[in-house]
């Protein structure tokens, strides 16, 4: 059973899940390994995330390991529906995922992956588990655990473990070494900056661009906007990093000041209403609104319906909002992902990383079963140092080694000034 947008569309996606794959080296070496060890054999997994090229290539690998795998979309507008297609009738992999479904069929959706019976998860913002816990608490009692990719759904975990409402142990992929210093920050940059792009074709050189939140997927994209020559600002609420920002050169200021004069402005926060009424009543004419968090709530999308005496779209993602005051202020992919939902998200070479840690994460929850707490658990250091080892093997890297003497000295105090 599968529910996906057309079937015809496979040979299509198939092609495009190998040109990623070509991009991809550590987990194609994975994919290979495990054809024979088979870690994962007959491990029932249930994986809400982006059906994405890259997605795929981590469905492959789950399948070659053992994994009895099924997908849903983590997103309603991340589906490709080429690539759902080729998991359905090419790889044999159930997916439950269509591009623009309604709320109400991705959480059906949600709801089919579950009917899986699952002892795994694999995340992306956490929707799965939150759905397992509220309604399919029957399947709590056989979990292994679980993974989880992005932050927000790494915070939405941490506060149900912190209300001891988290039933089983999930690793936090999103904070492995090798999977947020590259991912967020170089996926994230490339991506959302490509998103913008594809869906307003507009000159970023000159204008100003304002991200709100510097966190490592802040950081990137703020990399990315001033590589366009953009004039970059930074809003935050963490006076850290607000100070950081500008120490790396941007503008700092809060973003009710900020919206007088952005062109673009960026939320990157995972938190809600970020952009609110005070700042749309204030909002430079034209301003560009783009969300690159997880949910649609990070820009307070009512209250700009709320405002608007009109509504067009000139381009396929946006969404042009005249106010009562005759400004107008442009809404990108209905406030979803931008880099998902108007570009083909993050390139295959970072998420060659991200993925490889939830595969890895997998074998390590069915092998340490019973040993882990009902907690949010971080990536073992090994294993990211392991995954960053592959990383620079397949890019034709080689690093120094220590000396005995040099590991001695590290691990020992007696020596000192001499």
């Amino acid at each position: 059973m599968s529910d996906i947008k057309d079937v015809s569309l496979a040979r299509q996606g198939e092609s495009r899940i190998n040109w990623a794959l070509k991009e991809m080296p550590v987990i194609s070496n994975l994919m290979q390994q495990f054809t024979d060890d088979r870690p994962l054999q007959g491990v029932r997994i249930s994986a809400c995330l982006h059906i994405t090229t890259e997605t795929a290539n981590l469905a492959r690998t789950l399948k070659a390991a053992g994994a009895d795998l099924v997908l849903c979309a983590s997103n309603p507008l991340s589906t490709q529906d080429d690539v759902a297609a080729a998991l359905v009738e090419k790889y044999h992999i159930p997916v439950f995922a269509i591009r623009g479904e309604s709320t109400e069929i991705y959480y059906q959706h949600i709801q089919a992956a579950l009917d899986h019976q699952p002892v795994m998860t694999m995340d992306d913002g956490a929707d799965l588990v939150s759905e397992m816990h509220k309604t399919r608490i029957e399947l709590l009692d056989n979990m292994l655990g679980g993974t989880e990719e992005t932050t927000t759904g790494v915070i939405r975990l941490r506060a149900m473990a912190d209300d001891n409402a988290l039933k089983f142990p999930v690793m936090a992929v999103n904070d492995a070494m090798t999977k947020h210093l590259f991912d967020n920050r170089y996926g994230t940059g490339q991506s959302v900056l490509d998103g913008i792009i594809r869906a307003t074709n507009i000159l970023l050189a000159g204008k100003t661009f304002t991200i709100v939140g510097y966190g490592w997927c802040g950081r990137g994209v703020a990399m990315r906007a001033e590589g366009h020559g953009a004039h970059v600002i930074i809003c935050e609420v963490d006076p850290i990093r607000a100070l950081e920002a500008t120490m790396d050169g941007y503008r700092v200021m809060p973003l009710l000041e900020a919206a007088r004069q952005s062109d673009f402005i960026v939320t990157v926060t995972g938190d809600k209403h970020i952009v609110d009424k005070a700042h749309l009543e204030v909002m430079k004419d034209g301003c560009i609104l783009a969300n690159a968090g997880h949910f649609n709530v990070e820009i307070n999308i009512p209250t700009l319906e709320s405002l608007c005496i009109k509504k067009s779209q000139p381009r396929q993602y946006v969404e042009e909002y005249t106010l009562k005051d005759g400004r107008t202020i442009c809404l990108l992919a209905n406030g979803r992902l931008v880099n998902l939902a108007a570009a083909e998200g993050h390139p295959s070479a970072v998420m060659d990383m991200s993925f490889a840690n939830q595969v890895m994460c997998a074998i390590y929850l069915h092998q340490n079963h019973g040993q882990l707490t009902n907690s949010v658990h971080n990536v073992p250091a090994e294993v990211d140092q392991q995954i960053a080892q592959h990383k620079l093997s397949a890019m034709g890297l080689k690093i120094d080694q220590l000396s005995d003497e040099q590991q001695h000295y590290l691990s020992s105090w007696q020596e000192g000034t001499s």
